[in-house]
């Protein structure tokens, strides 16, 4: 799974002006990446707070309440890219957290 180009679509409102898309050059990358969204977002909402901490049900809470997000990750045996759903997103998103937690 590693080196693995991972493109994440994502849309944060029923407004298509915010259809956006984050390219990374693994998915370890992409779930950091989407976290990393997750922790700006709870700055936004705390500013007063010098530590935010969450849970994964909270990132979750967080995936899910996107209207929309997928990932496209390159395959190198056919060379092309597959599509990937959010749960898949939120599965490996917990695969990553518990790997890091591990370490």
């Amino acid at each position: 799974m590693a080196n693995r180009h991972t493109i994440i679509l994502m849309q944060v409102s029923q407004n298509r002006a915010t259809r956006t898309f984050m390219d990374y050059d693994s998915i370890s990358q992409a779930v950091d990446g989407i976290c990393v969204l997750y922790e700006r977002k709870l700055k936004e909402i705390n500013p007063t707070m010098r530590n935010v901490s969450y849970d994964i049900a909270d990132l979750y809470n967080f995936i899910d309440g996107l209207t929309d997000l997928s990932a496209l990750v390159f395959e190198h045996s056919i060379q092309a890219y597959l599509p990937y759903d959010r749960q898949w997103i939120k599965q490996r998103t917990f695969q990553h957290l518990k790997k890091l937690a591990s370490q």
